[in-house]
């Protein structure tokens, strides 16, 4: 068959993706239609060029009916051109062999990825902090997720003026839904409304940009002020999980919030396979919002401690780790000798100084062959009449065994890093721990330490298996245990009890942390681009150090630190990346030309590459084959003055984790004359062997006596699974 240009004389091009929706599909004749979506790049400049009927046209050719009803599901009309439609295998094969077609494959199921940290962090509440109040009202935090609570307290408009002018959005919530002057805009994209029923969307949101609410707590722990980084900016929520997340719906919302005006796009969903650039709705979305200006911001993942497990990969996205705080809730058992054990535990009940007898599973089991399963504490391995009453003691966490068998509360063996919510008073102990007390008390509550961050168990972690050379996650921020504003459809418990502020842990919770920040530095900084904001906050990102052997435990899992919010407002020095950088980042990977044009949406010609490793990124990265091995490698870099105009900038290095590397920087001082100056350097990096169970990585630091600009360097080997492609 010829291919045919669609529109050439437009100037633009073809491009499908093809995701497969197995779960809308109908039949027709001996084939059944699925859902795809048919991606077609950048939108023609032409003035006359109308995308539906463009779409209408192409769906008539391919379907070769009179009538195609139904066919049509929605257009990309707003920020880039495409649509998604309902087609047949022969007529999907028919679509992709129209000129400029260059990638087919399925619709993915993407997964949410799911106060007192901001004083941590030091961002402090009222005149404790500086703020460019202005500015920051003029900002605008695109928040992708499960939809919104609007009556809570945390997008109240009191005090707020009206949207900021160059807003373009609308309130499109659906019935009974309203928006604000806080809570500017509002999308749906699957039957329903924009509510949200998890309480997912509206934590993340109050994370990010909630107001000040004073005297909040969950069940009385944790009470103080909760809010957000930004809480004099505006909020734009895009629903795009109900139930499952899909592909074509964030694609929808992207392309809604670049023209709606939104600064900061915060997305805590991802999945649990990596694919291509080429073929990740994320990553293709993100490009085009880089292009316009506009930080997407998105967690690295829930699959940890796995090494690389992260699938948050592409350099224009800033990936955030999650990590602990300066507290935690706990739950303490006091032995009937007096003796205090600390457990984990996210509840707000105690048994009031109560002594209970404890019971253990197996010995509450219905028949003596049911013993096991009973340690366990498997639900119809039980007998509840020997449980009632009692405090429970399983072998693993299950709660709501506890709950439905009348316990008053349940003592569990647990070595996570991080807690549950439960509905009844609940304690989970470590191995040593978890011994044979007779009797027992529990007491639900807060506690404050003063120690340096950790990396949580369940935070992905890396190396980047699509691009070596570029180090991910980017950043950690706190996602342990965070009080936040809740949906009233949503209960925390196993039965119709709702709060309006929940607790929740995850890099679902950091990801917006690290949003609020990048909201907060644009405040400043209201002209920066993507990457700058981004260089600013990993360079100025606290040190953190390997916490245990192996790989999960260093960079991989951290990045360039801990964010710090008030230092990444004055970086002295910024690693700009262009959207020219990228298409030679994008052409130096081998992708050809159709390739990159179906990421980015606009035509490149690839005359010009650069090497990963080379692109001008704020951290340095290099992976070698072998261990025993000598090398050399260097690292191109470009940084920008945007500190004071005649400063001089020493370069230092510091080893990390004892390894043996030589690093070399030159020329090793840069002096700076002006403003928005721009100075080149390599860094060359030579040792004799690497280490096998962690990366050599050292950190370069620019400093002029007032800035600290810190990037971090890692050389690594290893055989890690390369992404599906499928």
């Amino acid at each position: 068959m010829a291919k045919r240009g669609a529109f050439s004389s437009f100037h633009s091009f073809l491009i499908v993706l093809l995701f497969l929706n197995s779960v809308l599909a109908v039949t027709h004749g001996h084939q059944d239609k699925q859902v795809y979506i048919v991606y077609m790049g950048s939108l023609p400049s032409r003035a006359d060029y109308t995308p539906m009927s463009h779409h209408m046209n192409i769906l008539q050719e391919v379907a070769r009916e009179s009538s195609i009803e139904g066919r049509l599901v929605r257009s990309y009309k707003r920020s880039f051109n495409g649509f998604v439609a309902r087609l047949t295998e022969s007529e999907r094969e028919r679509v992709a062999d129209m000129e400029g077609v260059v990638s087919v494959f399925p619709n993915k199921k993407l997964k949410l990825q799911t106060s007192a940290s901001w004083d941590f962090m030091g961002l402090k509440e009222g005149k404790g902090t500086k703020r460019n109040p202005s500015v920051e009202s003029d900002t605008i935090i695109g928040v992708f997720d499960g939809g919104i609570w609007p009556e809570s307290e945390s997008f109240s408009d009191k005090g707020f003026g009206p949207p900021p002018k160059k807003w373009k959005g609308i309130c499109a919530g659906g019935k009974n839904f309203t928006c604000n002057n806080k809570l500017i805009g509002a999308r749906h994209y699957s039957p329903g409304d924009a509510r949200d029923s998890t309480g997912h969307g509206t934590h993340t949101a109050s994370i990010a940009a909630g107001n000040a609410v004073a005297n909040t707590s969950f069940f009385g722990i944790g009470n103080g002020t909760v809010r957000g980084a930004v809480p004099a900016s505006r909020i734009a929520v895009y629903r795009v999980c109900a139930g499952e997340c899909r592909d074509d719906a964030i694609l929808s919302a992207f392309d809604d919030a670049i023209s709606d005006g939104v600064d900061i796009i915060t997305i805590s969903i991802g999945d649990i396979n990596v694919y291509p650039f080429e073929k990740d709705p994320i990553a293709i979305g993100a490009f085009h919002a880089m292009s316009k200006g506009i930080l997407t911001v998105n967690a690295a993942g829930n699959t940890g401690p796995d090494t690389a497990s992260i699938t948050s990969l592409a350099p224009w996205l800033l990936t955030v780790a999650a990590s602990t705080a300066n507290r935690e809730f706990v739950s303490k058992v006091v032995l009937g000798d007096g003796k205090t054990l600390v457990g984990k535990s996210v509840n707000g009940f105690d048994l009031k100084g109560k002594k209970f007898p404890l019971v253990y599973g197996k010995s509450a089991a219905l028949s003596l062959s049911q013993a096991k399963c009973a340690e366990d504490c498997t639900p119809e391995c039980l007998d509840a009449s020997l449980v009632k009453g009692k405090i429970l003691v399983c072998n693993r966490f299950l709660p709501y065994v506890a709950y439905t068998k009348r316990a008053v509360a349940a003592i569990f063996e647990d070595g996570s890093d991080w807690a549950q919510i439960n509905g009844l008073p609940v304690s989970g102990l470590q191995k040593d721990d978890f011994e044979s007390p007779e009797a027992a008390v529990l007491k639900s509550e807060s506690i404050f330490y003063q120690t340096a961050p950790k990396i949580l168990s369940f935070s992905s972690r890396g190396p980047n298996i699509i691009v070596a050379d570029i180090l991910k996650p980017d950043i950690t921020a706190p996602g342990l245990e965070i009080l936040a504003a809740n949906s009233l459809r949503a209960s925390p418990f196993y039965d119709t009890a709702y709060v309006k502020y929940s607790v929740e842990s995850g890099t679902s919770m950091s990801c917006p942390h690290a949003a609020g920040v990048a909201a907060y530095v644009k405040t400043f900084h209201p002209q920066w681009s993507p990457s700058m904001i981004k260089s600013a906050i990993m360079t100025t990102a606290w040190s953190m150090n390997a916490s245990q052997s192996g790989y999960a435990s260093t960079e991989f899992a951290y990045g360039a630190g801990h964010v710090d919010p008030i230092a990444a407002t004055n970086p002295g020095l910024v690693y700009e990346i262009t959207k020219t950088d990228y298409f030679a980042f994008l052409c130096g990977m081998n992708y050809n030309k159709t390739t990159v044009k179906l990421i980015s949406g606009e035509a490149v010609t690839c005359s010009e590459k650069i090497s990963p490793r080379n692109l001008n990124y704020p951290s340095m990265s290099a992976k070698l084959s072998g261990s025993n091995i000598s090398f050399i490698v260097t690292f191109n870099r470009t940084v920008t003055n945007v500190g004071t105009p005649n400063s001089t900038y020493k370069s230092k290095v510091v080893l990390n984790h004892g390894s043996k590397l030589n690093v070399k920087v030159s020329p090793s001082v840069l002096s700076m004359k002006s403003m928005n100056e721009k100075q080149s350097f390599t860094v060359t990096v030579s040792a004799s062997e690497l280490h096998s169970e962690l990366p050599s990585s050292a950190n370069l630091i620019w400093s002029d006596g007032t800035h600290n600009v810190r990037s971090p360097i890692v050389v690594y080997t290893g055989d890690f699974s390369q992404p599906s492609s499928s």
